[in-house]
């Protein structure tokens, strides 16, 4: 099927039974009843290689995960990643062999890096076994969907201009 339309994609990046781990698919599930249905959202584990597949095509971007900075619980990070390098110590306490961060930098060198990226982080204050967010970690959660809202927003306006 082709559209005339940008293609938008939001990937919500963790693991559900880790506590503040699952803040982006936290994220990615809230913003479901709050986007367009024409807006692709996506739970992924963070699998840098399945990262690169997500978002292969699209014009803009917007990943949400938990960082681990070492900061104060619930501080939110914005990189637009298509402007800039994601700082090296930034998401390197993946689990996974490739991070989401390796993702990005790996497809900037490739030349397959969405137009428009924009990786949001929130400092997790817990990675212990559980499902519910920490309280800092939840604190953060409302103001990062009302951003991720306006990138949406701002994105759909400004690709559909001729």
């Amino acid at each position: 099927m082709t559209t005339d339309r940008p293609s938008i994609v939001v990937i919500g990046v963790g693991n559900d039974y880790r506590s503040d781990d699952g803040v982006g698919i936290v994220i990615a599930r809230r913003l479901r009843a709050q986007l367009p249905a024409e807006i692709n959202i996506i739970e992924a584990s963070g699998e840098g290689v399945s990262l690169l597949d997500a978002w292969q095509g699209a014009t803009s971007v917007i990943l949400l995960d938990a960082a681990c900075f070492g900061r104060r619980a619930g501080t939110v990070y914005r990189f637009d990643a298509s402007t800039e390098p994601i700082p090296s110590a930034f998401l390197n306490y993946s689990t996974h062999g490739f991070s989401l961060a390796e993702a990005v930098e790996l497809s900037r060198v490739l030349h397959e890096l969405p137009p428009h990226l924009i990786v949001y982080g929130i400092e997790g204050g817990t990675f212990e076994a559980g499902v519910e967010l920490s309280p800092a970690v939840e604190g953060a959660v409302a103001s990062v969907i009302a951003q991720v809202i306006r990138d949406v927003y701002s994105a759909s306006l400004s690709e559909s201009i001729p």
